[in-house]
């Protein structure tokens, strides 16, 4: 097999593609850190729970939306109910399956530290993009995360560590 090396352009995206998703991502963290003590996965879990139907999400279906492993989300999950932010339930409809659920002090937090984190992303990112480059960041994301995760037709995605095939999420008939 012929390696296919990256052209000279190719070379000089991914290496910006790499610097600034290394700069971002220490300068949410950052932010996040001095405002609200945690970091930045930490924040997007209380988030996806507190957009999600009466606070809760099935912990595959988290794993999932968060793109980590069950075991990464379950260590994040147990240190957030060591601070009262989250709790763990069981899912009714499968004694296998656990519910994390956004708690009233979690979303105290989320709402205190939100202005603080949508400024930090605005500065960083949406303030040096014209409108025009806003939409075409969301359909190179966009084109990438599905030729990934195997969301089109025919692709792979199937061993990616949050998929797994589970009993339906509790309270509805999807899949988790």
């Amino acid at each position: 097999m012929t390696t296919r090396w990256l052209s000279p352009a190719e070379q000089r995206a991914w290496r910006s593609y790499v610097s600034v998703s290394s700069l971002l991502e220490d300068a949410i963290d950052r932010q996040l850190q001095a405002e609200a003590g945690m970091p930045h996965l930490y924040y997007s879990i209380l988030a996806m729970l507190s957009e999600a139907p009466e606070r809760r999400l099935r912990m595959t279906e988290l794993a999932e939306v968060l793109k980590i492993t069950r075991s990464r989300l379950t260590y994040a999950v147990t240190r957030l109910e060591n601070d009262g932010t989250v709790r763990r339930e069981g899912c009714p409809t499968d004694r296998r399956g656990h519910v994390a659920v956004l708690t009233d002090e979690g979303m105290a937090i989320l709402e205190r530290t939100a202005p603080g984190h949508v400024e930090t992303v605005r500065s960083a990112v949406f303030d040096h993009l014209t409108p025009e480059q806003v939409g075409q960041l969301e359909e190179i994301c966009g084109s990438i995360a599905r030729a990934i995760q195997g969301d089109n037709p025919g692709a792979g995605g199937e061993d990616l560590p949050w998929r797994r095939r589970s009993s339906p999420s509790c309270g509805d008939a999807r899949t988790a």
